[in-house]
């Protein structure tokens, strides 16, 4: 019985030995997958649609905002056009010049042929 258990007990520090055992890790590469194919070109295409619209946009404000800034300055310019007309007519209907022109041209006022006209 000695050698019996002395056999089982060798038998046992044998299989309890840790067992190296060489394992390798396979790192598999992961393949994108079709549907994830069409997933990315249309988010690219997305992106690149909605970039599109908004530069697009901001040419259309571009432009808008440099036609309203030249109306404004047309504007401005017709406003001192018109000032100037409207000094200009003061000064051309003021009684006496016209007077003088009528004047000028043998015209004479006859107190009788006059009537007041009030605005």
């Amino acid at each position: 019985m000695g050698m019996l258990a002395r056999k089982y007990a060798s038998e046992e520090q044998h299989n309890h030995q840790p067992q190296t055992t060489s394992s390798t890790v396979v790192i598999r590469k992961r393949k994108i997958t079709v549907g994830e194919k069409v997933l990315y070109i249309l988010l690219a295409a997305f992106l690149f649609a909605v970039s599109v619209k908004i530069i697009a946009n901001q040419y259309s404000l571009y432009v808008l905002n440099k036609e309203i800034v030249a109306t404004e300055n047309a504007i401005e310019e017709q406003t001192k056009v018109n000032n100037d007309l409207n000094v200009e007519i003061s000064e051309l209907s003021r009684y006496e010049r016209i007077w003088e022109r009528a004047s000028q041209m043998g015209l004479t006022l006859d107190e009788n042929n006059v009537k007041v006209v009030q605005d």
